[in-house]
């Protein structure tokens, strides 16, 4: 640039911040915590940070970042974990924290509508009159218009699907700054193509998604949880792929390996046995939830289970799921000067204990802590590597234990992220999972983003 020209960013931070006033910041702290999410991935800044609260202004901000072809960077929550919101390419960071109504809850329809800076928690608060709730659990404090961006799933996936399954339409402001409705709230439709669907699990690359409605069910009328352990990681996914193929409706079910277990131990002040162990969740009306543990528990123990311990009331099950969901912080807590490199894969039901038994061998070899942990109901488990960010050593071999990771997901007919999306970290992996898929899908992002200014550097190579 020459010296004498304007520059067009500080040139449009002026004029954003004519119409947000103290809504804009370009103070270095709040750029940095809005270029990083909660894994390794090195904070990108954006160059400056909007948080708005309606659909016209987003709309309104995205035109002027348009005219002048600035990236925009969606933000949440920030709990992303393969480097969704670094601006990698600096530009101006829409913040939809502030945007956090819940619009309409409508029972009879089981439909609600919300901003998309809304939390699965808060919405869940919301309904507690209504006898509904929202299910899907990813178990961080996450935004539902940044789990409808990445696809978001959890531990009830299994039960309830993703939120794929679950969007029933979206309000999105798109590159053009264009406000559109990608459809009714009828629970199907053959008019035209997909375009909720072409949205979730976006990224943020084809647009900002502003409103989301969502399917909502009943609160069950019994829920139970139970903890099982087991000789082997292979015996507790053997128990799942029976659980799963005998069509034992399962709300939930979780592997945690040995290490996880003694991570969540240390982390959340359990005392369970340091041994690879499921989590499950049943629910349904009473004699339905009995007849469920009795199942699970024969299957359990018919691959060496060594107990199958009941906890019916709902603090003992809380208290169980609140330290599953903390396991993130359980891994960092190993190693406090670490960082969390977390990467996940999905495989056929099938297929889960040979994935599962070739990738122990990594574990078990690792130079740094490294455990496993999984919704394992639906194929999908993580690997949770801390490391020091700053010895390109260890980044090395993790680098090399994730690709090993994809490469042997993808052989055995399974996906390179089954939940916590590609971002910019798992982008080299879509050619080797997609093929001649990618170009449709980078002829689908010219078409809907031209410049190239939504959430740049972003699922798609090039």
């Amino acid at each position: 640039m020459n010296a004498h020209q304007p520059d067009p960013v500080q040139g449009l931070i002026e004029q954003l911040r004519g119409w947000l006033g103290e809504r804009l910041s370009t103070r270095p702290a709040e750029r940095e915590q809005h270029g990083r999410g909660e894994s390794w991935h090195a904070t990108q800044p954006p160059d400056a940070v909007c948080y708005l609260e309606t659909t016209e202004e987003v709309a309104r901000v995205v035109k002027a970042c348009a005219a002048l072809g600035v990236a925009v960077i969606p933000f949440g929550a920030g709990t992303s974990l393969e480097g969704h919101v670094g601006a990698l390419r600096g530009g101006i960071c829409i913040d939809l924290s502030r945007m956090n109504q819940v619009l309409a809850v409508r029972p009879d329809d089981l439909d609600v509508t919300v901003q998309a800076g809304v939390t699965r928690q808060q919405l869940n608060i919301e309904l507690r009159a209504t006898g509904l709730f929202f299910p899907i659990d990813p178990g961080g404090e996450s935004t539902l218009g940044g789990m409808a961006a990445t696809r978001a799933s959890g531990t009830n996936a299994v039960r309830y699907g993703t939120m794929r399954e679950n969007v029933l339409n979206l309000t999105v402001v798109t590159a053009s700054g264009e406000i559109i409705r990608t459809a009714r709230r009828a629970r199907k439709s053959a008019a035209g193509y997909d375009l909720t669907r072409l949205f979730v699990g976006s990224e943020g690359t084809l647009g900002v998604i502003t409103e989301v409605t969502l399917r909502l069910y009943g609160v069950p009328e019994v829920t139970q949880a139970a903890v099982c352990t087991f000789p082997s990681v292979a015996a507790a996914v053997s128990t799942v792929v029976q659980v799963i193929q005998y069509g034992i409706p399962v709300a939930r079910v979780e592997l945690l390996d040995a290490r996880t277990v003694m991570a969540v131990n240390r982390f959340s002040h359990l005392g369970l046995e340091e041994a690879p162990t499921l989590f499950f969740e049943f629910s349904g009306a009473p004699a339905a939830v009995a007849e469920q543990v009795e199942q699970a528990q024969a299957l359990a123990e018919g691959n060496g289970a060594a107990g199958f311990v009941a906890a019916a009331d709902a603090e003992a099950r809380n208290r169980l799921w609140k330290a599953r969901h903390n396991v993130h912080y359980a891994f960092q807590a190993m190693r406090p000067n670490g960082k969390v490199w977390s990467t996940d894969v999905c495989v056929p039901i099938s297929a889960l204990t040979e994935c599962i038994a070739q990738t122990e061998q990594d574990i078990l070899q690792a130079s740094f802590f490294m455990s496993m942990v999984g919704h394992v109901g639906d194929g999908n488990f993580h690997l949770g590597l801390v490391v020091d960010p700053s010895n390109p050593a260890e980044l090395l071999e993790a680098e090399a234990i994730n690709e090993r990771l994809v490469h042997r997901a993808i052989a055995l007919d399974g996906t390179a992220t089954g939940e916590h999306g590609i971002g910019s970290g798992k982008i080299k992996f879509m050619a080797l999972e997609h093929g001649a898929a990618v170009a449709t899908m980078q002829a689908i992002k010219q078409a809907l983003d031209p410049q190239g200014i939504m959430n740049p550097g972003k699922v798609l190579p090039g």
